[in-house]
């Protein structure tokens, strides 16, 4: 299996080996686009891996922070308190670039950089761009993926 990221269509696809779609789900990448700088607030691009899974069995909307869950659930309330903030809920999957000098290590190491797919409020709006550099899903559809592969998958982020 495979997952690709389109940044054009706002799309994550689940490919099986021969390349086939087995499940299309709408994502939110980068605000700011594209780019691989640390500090940019942008989406990297090339080749990647899931280096770590996040969050089995936490709830949904559980509040994430440095990794770790702050023990509250995410509510529009909760919202309307931090309006700035880019939620991490629900689930984390943590990548990892593959490309030395491009996004593994140095100044653009997406690793390093806390680039993340992570679970989002329902009310935010996915594909269209969006989030400070990371990967937005629907909590369900993020919960069905994180189910479905394992830590290692291959990822590749497209322009």
């Amino acid at each position: 299996m495979k997952i690709e990221i389109h940044i054009a269509t706002q799309r994550l696809d689940l490919l099986d080996d021969a390349g086939v779609t087995l499940k299309r789900y709408a994502v939110s990448t980068a605000r700011r686009g594209v780019g691989e700088r640390c500090g940019s607030y942008c989406t990297p691009r090339g080749k990647h891996i899931v280096r770590a899974k996040i969050g089995a069995g936490c709830a949904v909307n559980t509040v994430f922070v440095g990794r770790r869950p702050t023990g509250e659930l995410y509510t529009p309330e909760l919202g309307e308190q931090f309006p700035g903030r880019d939620w991490i809920l629900t689930r984390i999957l943590w990548l990892s670039g593959c490309e030395v000098g491009y996004n593994r290590l140095g100044a653009s190491d997406t690793m390093r950089r806390y680039i993340y797919i992570h679970g989002t409020p329902d009310e935010v709006h996915l594909g269209m761009p969006g989030s400070h550099g990371c990967i937005r899903m629907g909590n369900g559809d993020l919960i069905e993926l994180f189910e479905l592969i394992p830590v290692g998958i291959a990822v590749e982020i497209i322009a």
